[in-house]
């Protein structure tokens, strides 16, 4: 009898980290057993001269290679997959619908650490606690290290202790402050084991607050779909409470001993609900944004992987961090455009997590005050279930909105003097005034009054913003930056004068306006050290703030009790723009900064200050509030068939050649004509509005189609035939599915 032959071993199809749109084949290596190779291993594999850490897709029969010598692995790096098949199916789809290379899509699944192919070990994490000599030890004692002081008390008000992370979060520097306070037997480390297993106690602590009928009844209707994937889409106005509906669904969820993602825009939110949070669920609950270092974000990322983590709270990055018991994801202010990838893996969180929540079976649950159009869309279609908040929680009521036309009105620094009065007589009854201003450093040009040169920026088609504390000139599109020039670089002349307005400018004036008052200056400038921003919010929250100046990081999640008055200097900045997202935007913005105006007890007021009063978008958002406007928006966008009536895709195109972008766009635009039998919309090559940026020229095309479907079947065969084309060597193209950006 013939002697039965053997079966080949499998070949090994690997994604690994690379702008290509391909897979490669390996063989296993004799010293590996075929068997303990499944889908979502990490793999150590050769690449060119380098080791890379590669990505187990599939097991296959044999290779799409023919004629080569394919390479063996040179290693497996984890014991089990630390990617699930439902995380698989995720990666797959999301590669498949943004066409994006799958290397780029699997690394962005996991946190830097794992990606260089450091061990997946959840070490515990270092946590310090008071001695008995610290609990006893007076503060004030340390007035000459203000920063051990700063510790010392934070420590106070946390008597569990504080982990590394918690630290970083909220106090700058803490290390060389903390060593020293251990050197003085006021610290130590925490010797106490930590539970990482599902708490037997209930997971939530205390009694849940009494919700007003409509949030019972949103509750309610989440808490009846837990079972089963659907999304909702919860609208409530600023101060409704939505924080509170999704804390007593997340109290069901986990006591189920199931997982829930809480995704947030901006990392400016996070420190504050994770307070709310830590008060409330007796559970393991992790943080994840780009604030932390890398070990922190692969400790969250192990703990909610290997099931010991019961919350996530993260921003978009967070997305793909496996859950095996997934239960139920959140997406708070679901409009916000930060939940769309602008670079490299150009994905929207939100539509994402939509698809994650449906194969994993569970609901989703967007809120926001301001939802987007798109999502009021889909609600109208039936595809979410809308359900609203529309009255504030508690005593607090609506404020009043009002116009002020400042057209020929004298100003001191963009305030009119009808809004100064409205401030005196605020800060008199010993309460709060926002201000807000979109746009931070001192003034966003320099001109010479002589001969009208502006100074520009050398690298992109854009004005260099004057940061006058710093004498500096900058360019927030590429960073580049100069010092503050005293003479005119085109006619000598000294009469340079700053044109427009930036917070710095306006903070400058008002200690002279308001000389026995605190001012609190909230933008990127003055929040870049780590723990600033939590300082501020604590100064205004104790009330030692009076006026409170700021850019969009005011505008949403912040609730200060005690400010009455709100103020846009300048509402007519986005009033005009030629991308069609502007007007929602600046509807949403304008919502969300009135939403800050009396959320207690006291009554609020809101003043815009507008050159363009009888503006269709400001009236009627001042009289239909933003479902009028919505309904509105959404009727402009059909009759133009613009999204969400139809689907796009943007080709981006750079290099530092002026005309190598549009011969490149002009090549993929003959391409997408020359098998077109549908109805897509190929629109341009054009420049893009900003020109030039970071020394590159910008080029774009658009392609437009109602069936989403058809488009993207045009970018499937696309794609190969680009590949094709041949590129200049500094050229540089993307593409984006659902563009929110056309800039």
């Amino acid at each position: 009898m013939a002697k039965l032959q053997e079966k080949a071993a499998p070949i090994l199809r690997v994604a690994v980290d690379v702008p290509l749109y391909r897979l490669f084949d390996y063989e296993i290596p004799e010293t590996i057993a075929a068997e303990r190779l499944k889908p979502g291993l990490r793999l150590s594999v050769p690449f060119g001269r380098v080791q890379k850490t590669g990505y187990l897709v599939s097991l296959e029969e044999r290779s799409e290679v023919s004629g080569v010598r394919l390479k063996p692995i040179a290693g497996v790096l984890d014991r089990e997959p630390l990617l699930s098949p439902g995380d698989l199916r995720l990666l797959h789809w999301a590669a498949r619908y943004y066409h994006h290379p799958l290397g780029e899509v699997f690394a962005s699944a996991f946190p830097s650490g794992l990606r260089q192919g450091r061990a997946a070990v959840l070490g515990r994490p270092a946590r310090y606690v008071l001695t008995a000599q610290g609990r006893e030890f007076e503060p004030g004692l340390l007035q000459r290290a203000p920063r051990q002081k700063l510790l010392l008390e934070a420590f106070r008000q946390c008597p569990d202790g504080l982990s590394e992370a918690e630290l970083a979060a909220s106090v700058d520097n803490w290390r060389p402050a903390l060593k020293q306070l251990a050197a003085k037997a006021l610290l130590q480390l925490d010797d106490a084991e930590i539970a990482f297993a599902v708490a037997e106690s209930p997971p939530v602590k205390g009694n849940p607050v009494v919700c007003n009928p409509e949030q019972t009844a949103a509750v309610a209707e989440v808490c009846a779909g837990l079972d089963r994937f659907g999304v909702f889409l919860l609208e409530g106005v600023t101060g409704s409470g939505k924080t509170e509906v999704y804390m007593q669904i997340i109290g069901k969820v986990l006591e189920r001993g199931l997982q829930v993602l809480v995704l947030l825009p901006e990392i400016t939110l996070t420190p504050q609900l994770e307070n709310r949070f830590r008060q409330r669920f007796a559970v393991e609950i992790e943080v994840s944004h780009s604030k932390l270092t890398d070990a922190q974000r692969q400790h969250a990322w192990l703990s909610m992987q290997q099931g010991s983590g019961a919350i996530l709270l993260g921003t978009r990055s967070a997305l793909f961090t496996p859950l095996p018991r997934l239960g139920l994801i959140i997406l708070d202010e679901e409009h916000d455009a930060s939940f769309k990838q602008q670079e490299s893996f150009r994905f929207s969180a939100r539509d994402v997590a939509i698809v994650r929540a449906k194969l994993a079976n569970v609901p989703a649950l967007l809120g926001s005050a301001t939802p987007s159009l798109e999502s009021l869309y889909n609600a109208q279609a039936g595809r979410y279930r809308l359900l609203r908040l529309p009255n504030r929680a508690g005593n607090a009521a609506a404020p009043a909105v009002r116009l002020l036309d400042i057209r020929n009105k004298p100003l001191q620094e963009g305030i009119s003097e009808p809004l100064l009065a409205e401030i005196r007589q605020t800060l008199e009854k010993g309460e709060q005034v926002l201000l807000f201003l979109n746009r931070r450093g001192f003034a966003p040009r320099l001109i010479c009054h002589d001969c009208g040169w502006v100074a520009r920026c050398t690298h992109c088609d854009a004005n260099l913003v004057i940061h006058f504390r710093e004498q500096k000139l900058r360019c927030h599109h590429c960073d580049a930056e100069q010092p503050l020039v005293k003479s005119c670089l085109s006619c000598t002349g000294s009469t340079l004068r700053p044109l427009g307005l930036g917070t710095e400018r306006v903070e400058q004036i008002l200690p002279g306006l308001f000389p026995d008052k605190a001012v609190v200056r909230l933008d990127r400038d003055t929040t870049q050290r780590k723990g600033s921003l939590e300082n501020y919010l604590k100064q205004i929250n104790e009330g030692r703030a009076d006026i409170i100046l700021g850019t969009q990081m005011l505008a949403k999640g912040h609730h200060f009790p005690n400010v009455t008055l709100v103020a846009i200097l300048d509402t007519d900045s986005g009033l005009y723009s030629i991308d069609f997202h502007a007007a929602e935007r600046l509807a949403q913005m304008i919502v969300q900064v009135i939403g800050r105006a009396g959320r207690a007890d006291k009554p609020g007021s809101v003043i815009l200050q507008t050159r363009h009063p009888g503006h269709p978008l400001l009236t009627t958002l001042i009289r239909e509030g933003y479902n009028g406007f919505a309904r509105q928006a959404l009727a402009e966008r059909k009759a133009a068939a613009l999204p969400p009536f139809s689907h796009q895709a943007l080709f981006r195109v750079q290099a530092g050649d002026p005309f190598k972008p549009k011969a490149f766009l002009e090549a993929v635009k003959n391409l997408a004509a020359a098998g077109q039998t549908g109805g897509t919309l190929v629109l341009g090559p054009v420049a893009a509005p900003m020109a030039k940026r970071a020394g590159s020229y910008r080029y774009q095309l658009l392609l437009q189609d109602a069936n989403r479907q058809a488009l993207q079947r045009l970018l499937d065969r696309l794609l190969p035939e680009i590949d094709k084309i041949k590129k200049e060597k500094n050229l540089r193209w993307s593409l984006d599915v659902d563009p929110v950006d056309l800039y």
